[in-house]
């Protein structure tokens, strides 16, 4: 595997004045390049996007702790700056050995975790794995169960025909998700940003694939690594902060009190006015949340 350092991306400057950071690619052994963040010194701190978002989602994370800590923040292959191949293993299983590499070849061992959305399957998959390496966690907006309530346009995009339409041709996932995520109505340049790397047909591919990756059925190819995920969170025994946005049309209220419940000594806040993307609405005081969470922790 080799690191392709300091290779900046022609990002326009609607993204790059919000996300003014070094683009670091890691080459898998499959030839694929996965792009990361690698900001500041110190002890880690891992942070993983979900779908359809990108490190982006992070900047202001980055920008509040980078002059304290190593700031990680990865893009999912077929995500962001990372390659979207066309003919690739797009499962869970694959985004957690990619995190794997990634976090070995930086040598990273001790951290604190920050998962929001599909993050979190992969996030908590790669600590069941690797215990030892998280110091803490800290869970935004996210799922790893078997939910029913998945919402009627997400299980609708599974269909193969629908879900190439609305995603891949109209890009009507993408879009979407900067307009109803939020309780706050998101700047239009920030709306941009988070659309520009999935402008085109073919960049789309990993959002299709990551809505085809949620498991609904027993004989989907991901169901079993997610129950086995499920099962063995109590065995994640570090401190953990919950941070939530009330008003996920997606990961509701149901899914923060089973976290809690999960995690009864865990700190938990509820944001009444924040959506799925809670980071938008409540960032500010999310900030100072995870600076108290980990200001103790070394």
């Amino acid at each position: 595997m080799h690191s392709y350092l300091n290779v900046q991306e022609k990002l326009p400057s609607y993204v790059r004045k919000h996300y003014p950071f070094r683009s670091n690619y890691l080459m898998h052994e499959d030839g694929t390049r996965q792009h990361y963040l690698d900001e500041g010194e110190g002890n880690a701190l891992v942070m993983l996007h979900g779908n359809p978002t990108w490190s982006f989602y992070y900047r202001n994370l980055i920008k509040a702790f980078q002059s304290t800590h190593r700031v990680v923040v990865p893009d999912h292959v077929g995500s962001g700056l990372s390659d979207k191949p066309q003919s690739y293993p797009y499962r869970l299983e694959t985004h957690i050995r990619n995190l794997e590499a990634l976090l070995n070849h930086l040598n990273i061992e001790n951290m604190t975790l920050v998962v929001h959305d599909w993050g979190g399957p992969i996030g908590l998959g790669y600590a069941l794995r690797h215990p030892q390496k998280i110091k803490r966690l800290v869970i935004l907006n996210t799922s790893v169960f078997h939910a029913q309530n998945i919402p009627f346009a997400i299980r609708i995009c599974q269909q193969p025909l629908v879900g190439t339409v609305v995603i891949r041709i109209l890009n009507a996932f993408a879009r979407s998700a900067t307009f109803v995520t939020t309780h706050q109505p998101l700047q239009s340049d920030v709306r941009r940003a988070y659309t520009y790397p999935y402008s085109s047909y073919r960049k789309r591919i990993g959002i299709l694939r990551f809505v085809e990756d949620i498991p609904l059925e027993q004989d989907h190819p991901s169901y079993k690594l997610l129950s086995e995920i499920e099962q063995g969170l109590p065995e994640i025994q570090c401190p953990k902060l919950i941070l939530w946005g009330a008003k996920d049309f997606c990961f509701t209220k149901r899914t923060f009190v089973k976290w809690q419940q999960i995690y009864p000594d865990a700190q938990a806040h509820l944001y009444p006015n924040a959506g799925h993307f809670v980071l938008e609405d409540a960032g500010e005081d999310i900030i100072l949340q995870i600076k108290q969470f980990i200001g103790h922790a070394w």
